[in-house]
């Protein structure tokens, strides 16, 4: 994006005569595109600038650095540069927005035949060694040659899926031309447990569940879908909570994490609708209720509704195990500690300890270049000018739904309009 649109408003000016090069590490263009979304690409989601921000961008700072970057290029710039490059798309009922090919590669594709339209210099296979400041340009060292320059754009993305190329060049890089990197770790990525979640709870989704990260004192909670895996979770909410599950692990040594089944209900709340359910059917037994208990009720609702469905039949065992009760027991037997018990239990269940979050296993990672580095208005460098950043490879991570990818093209844009005034 950032050669693109350099090469675009280079081509539109007058008296300027720029020429952009674009050093590839792989064989070809768009590597991780291609295998993004399951290899269909969810290139961005639907809404304004505003709503992308709120959505897909939770920590307050990185919202405030991208809002020049997603109010600058929009998705609905992106989905219009590629609707005229031949690329249809499709908005599904969640917002996501795919190639309506199905086909990743057709978004590379479209990037890579724009380029060469744009006459942009693509180098492949061409790793970068080193770069250096000297005498007002810059020396870019690769595997084959030293090429000089008037600007220089980082775009190398985080150091997830490693396979791709994506080892952390960039921020070698950066850290030597003088910038402060904040450690890597994984966002949007599985989190796995010390000890593996029972096997028959393997492929067990708690819907609209609160999952809830512990250590040290510090609690964070996330809610949305949860998927018990053969080695610890995944699903929307794991994936949201995996940046802060990491930073927890590294600051603290280990996270706890537990399901909260009813996210609608404080403990009070709670309490005071299991009583009234016990007061008009004590012989009922209280296994027998949570089978059929609606999972993440609304407050108002109580257990009337079930727009999540219920809380699912194989974990009522390891409810009434946690709560210490006995299988067959009833509400008018149910002591007040009893009562107690099963309430702690159905608010933070037990998941499990985790050490650490994969690196290689996040679809995105979090770390990089610290966002006061950069000036948002410019991509470009505070520490060394005519340098610009962009991308995965500054200290931000969206949700998940193509808020990165949008992001990463945004900020592209960005750096690569700044950068054509430095010819």
């Amino acid at each position: 994006m950032s050669a693109a649109i350099a090469a675009r408003r280079g081509a539109e000016a007058s008296g300027i005569a720029c020429s952009i090069t674009l050093l590839e590490r792989n064989q070809r263009l768009g590597t991780k595109i291609r295998i993004s979304g399951g290899g269909k690409c969810n290139v961005t989601h639907q809404g304004t600038p505003a709503e992308m921000l709120e959505q897909g961008f939770l920590r307050l700072n990185e919202r405030r650095f991208l809002r020049n970057a997603l109010y600058g290029f929009s998705s609905s710039d992106l989905l219009e540069l590629l609707h005229s490059r031949g690329v249809e798309t499709e908005v599904r009922p969640d917002g996501k927005v795919f190639p309506l090919s199905g086909d990743a590669s057709s978004v590379a594709l479209a990037f890579e035949e724009l380029l060469k339209e744009l006459s942009v210099q693509l180098l492949f296979s061409c790793r970068v060694r080193s770069v250096e400041r000297k005498d007002g340009l810059f020396h870019i060292t690769t595997t084959a040659e030293t090429l000089t320059a008037d600007a220089v754009i980082l775009a190398t993305g985080g150091v997830s899926y490693s396979a791709t190329g994506t080892t952390g060049d960039g921020l070698v890089i950066a850290r030597k031309l003088g910038h402060t990197i904040k450690e890597p770790s994984a966002a949007l990525a599985p989190v796995f447990t010390l000890k593996a979640p029972p096997a028959s709870l393997s492929g067990v989704s708690l819907r609209s569940a609160g999952l809830v990260a512990s250590a040290g004192g510090k609690c964070i909670e996330r809610r949305g879908d949860l998927l018990f895996t053969h080695r610890g979770f995944s699903g929307p909410a794991a994936l949201s909570l995996s940046r802060d599950i990491a930073e927890l692990c590294r600051d603290f040594g280990s996270a706890s994490l537990f399901a909260d089944l009813f996210p609608e209900h404080n403990p009070a709340e709670l309490d005071h609708q299991l009583l009234q359910h016990a007061r008009k059917h004590g012989a009922q037994m209280v296994r027998k209720f949570l089978q059929i208990c609606p999972i993440a009720p609304s407050l108002k609702k109580g257990f009337i509704e079930a727009p999540y469905g219920t809380i699912p039949t194989a974990l009522v065992p390891f409810i009434i195990r946690h709560a210490l009760l006995e299988i067959d027991i009833t509400w008018s037997t149910l002591q007040k500690e009893q009562r107690q018990s099963l309430l702690t239990v159905l608010k933070r269940f037990p998941l499990g300890t985790v050490r650490n979050v994969p690196l290689d296993q996040g679809e995105v990672s979090a770390g990089g270049i610290l966002l006061g580095e950069v000036n948002p208005k410019t991509m470009q460098s505070r520490v060394l000018p005519n340098l610009f950043l962009c991308g995965e490879l500054l200290d931000y991570a969206g949700e998940i739904g193509g808020y990165n990818l949008q992001a990463a093209i945004s900020t592209g844009w960005t750096a690569g309009i700044n950068a054509l005034k430095k010819c």
